[in-house]
């Protein structure tokens, strides 16, 4: 049996040299630790995001409070919920902005209407690995005047 050899490649290029193999496995290695890197930030993002998510429901959940459980005035209330969480809600006489007509012109439809404006401020903070997270909220409730 004859052997044929094909004649344009040189008898020589039979397979990898070890530069050509260890070439290879750097470039794999750095490819590879570009992923770890891009994961990782997408970890974080997701972390982040839900925790954020948490403390808006949260939030929602305590705003929807005010007017039941905690009376609508004056006042400060605070707590913590979820064993993480510490909130500090303020409640206070809603008052025009100077130079803003807008909340001018509501104060005066409040007060012919017998309605009295209160401002609800919320304050959510809590701990995210090593660092201090806090989130702030506010809205306007009204309540009758006589009402209270």
């Amino acid at each position: 049996m004859r052997v044929v050899s094909n004649p344009a490649l040189p008898a020589k290029s039979r397979g990898f040299t070890l530069l050509e193999v260890m070439l290879a496995f750097v470039v794999f290695a750095l490819s590879f630790a570009a992923v770890l890197e891009v994961l990782a930030g997408s970890m974080r993002s997701v972390a982040q995001a839900s925790d954020e998510t948490e403390v808006a429901l949260l939030a929602q959940s305590l705003m929807d409070t005010v007017g039941t459980e905690i009376p609508v005035e004056e006042g400060q209330f605070s707590g913590t919920r979820m064993e993480r969480y510490n909130w500090n809600l303020n409640i206070s006489l809603y008052s025009s902005v100077e130079g803003d007509d807008s909340s001018a012109h509501t104060q005066e439809l409040a007060e012919l209407s017998g309605i009295e404006l209160y401002y609800v401020d919320l304050n959510i903070d809590w701990q995210a690995g090593s660092r201090d997270k806090e989130m702030h909220f506010g809205t306007v409730r009204s309540v009758m005047a006589n009402f209270q």
